[in-house]
């Protein structure tokens, strides 16, 4: 799929609304504007809407748009010719290797150049620590986690050594932030590998160096980890309680957003249908006051793909298979690369485990199993999460399939492969 910018608004008001891509047409089709102007709506136009490839209906279809909603195009996400150009960000996504690369040869010039400095913080230096943190977040989606991971033990290493030299106030602090955005990925990475406490650790020292620096952001991620580790260990009314924690400190930043849309799926989890939508709602407004991200790719950047991203979950969680295959399959076209590979793979492989899912109810175990297997190709996975979800579909398939092989073979790569991660984040147990 092009890099285009999904139209959440839009997508929101037709789920909030119940409709399918084809009610939605019809009901654009049979309006009064539409019935004058002869209007022939399909699925395929509802489509290119939402998925941003047509920022800007021609006018038959804003004015039926606005009889049907009762909103203007512009607050169902649509975005004038003349505008398009400000709203898009200026730099698309980058593959995590050359942002990984980058970094490297980023950070070696700085070290030189404070080689031949005579104060403890080259000139640039705190500059330049700043954007070597963005890079390695923004190499998170796909560089293998343990490479990654490394790196980043090595960039808080040399922060802290700066951190105990001679500096001022300002310096201190925003040495403080690097830190703190750091060690943030440094929890997730931990995370990924199964080392949860590790990762609770560098959670916690975020926290610690968001407060110091007065950083409300970073403080805020570090509810969201507390958050998604919730999730992932089943501990569902926890995630509520850290997800609003986070939200008296994020401001209007990703954070935000991040956190309501992590509400949501602990809400799936209870069950809590009208909850689930209002905060699907409140994301999808949110994330339409924030400016277009430059840097999409930016694991601490919330993009329009991951509100679809997190929208499929909660729709499997609830059972509401429709809404929940549209989502999912989209998430994997959009990542999806020319050559088949993805670029944001630990995404591409949760939402297979969502179709999986919904394949298995629909007796669909072939299929079923298929997504699933799939889900467990990618070398770069968020182990832990992606074993809390595939945990589902192996419940799912032991409950309506005993006995069948294909149903065993499921089953018995499941097993392998909490085996393994056991393995990686206990090695001498």
């Amino acid at each position: 799929m092009p890099e285009t910018i999904p139209n959440i608004a839009l997508r929101n008001w037709r789920a909030q609304h119940h409709l399918s891509r084809g009610e939605m047409a019809d009901q654009i089709n049979t309006s009064q504007a539409g019935r004058a102007d002869r209007l022939a709506c399909d699925e395929e136009r509802i489509r290119r809407w939402e998925t941003g490839e047509v920022r800007w209906p021609s006018p038959p279809y804003r004015r039926a748009l606005r009889e049907l909603t009762g909103l203007e195009p512009a607050q169902l996400g649509f975005i004038p010719h003349d505008q398009d150009h400000v709203e898009r960000p200026v730099t698309g996504r980058i593959e995590p290797a050359e942002a990984f690369r980058s970094e490297a040869e980023l950070f070696d010039t700085m070290d030189l150049a404070r080689m031949v400095t005579a104060s403890d913080l080259g000139h640039g230096t705190l500059d330049t620590l700043q954007e070597a943190s963005d890079l390695l977040c923004r190499a998170y989606p796909s560089a293998l986690a343990a490479e990654l991971l490394a790196r980043t033990k090595q960039r808080l290493r040399y922060i802290t050594g700066l951190l105990g030299g001679r500096l001022t106030l300002r310096q201190h602090q925003e040495l403080l932030v690097t830190a703190g955005w750091l060690s943030l990925l440094l929890g997730c990475l931990h995370y990924d590998l199964g080392e949860r406490e590790q990762a609770e650790t560098a959670r916690q020292a975020a926290y610690q160096a968001g407060l110091q620096a007065g950083h409300g952001e970073i403080i805020a991620w570090s509810y969201e980890m507390a958050a998604w580790f919730a999730l992932t260990e089943g501990r569902y009314g926890d995630v509520a309680d850290y997800a609003r924690a986070g939200q008296q400190h994020a401001g209007m930043t990703s954070a935000m957003v991040q956190l309501v849309l992590q509400q949501a799926r602990g809400q799936a989890r209870l069950g809590d249908r009208r909850a689930v939508r209002a905060s699907l709602n409140r994301g999808a407004k949110l994330l339409e006051q924030l400016p277009r991200p430059d840097h999409p790719e930016h694991h601490f950047v919330f993009d329009h793909t991951k509100w679809i991203f997190y929208a499929a979950t909660c729709y499997t969680w609830l059972g509401d298979d429709e809404p929940a295959a549209e989502h999912a399959n989209e998430i994997i076209a959009y990542h999806t690369r020319p050559d088949g590979s993805s670029n944001a793979p630990m995404r591409t492989a949760n939402s297979h485990i969502d179709l999986g899912i919904i394949h298995a109810r629909h007796s669909e175990l072939d299929q079923a199993v298929h997504h699933g297997i799939t889900a467990f190709g990618f070398e770069r996975k968020t182990e832990a999460s992606l074993l809390s979800r595939a945990e589902d579909l192996d419940q799912l398939l032991d409950e309506r399939y005993p006995g069948e092989h294909l149903a065993d073979e499921f089953h018995q790569r499941y097993f392998d492969e909490r085996v393994a991660l056991q393995s990686k984040a206990h090695p001498d147990s």
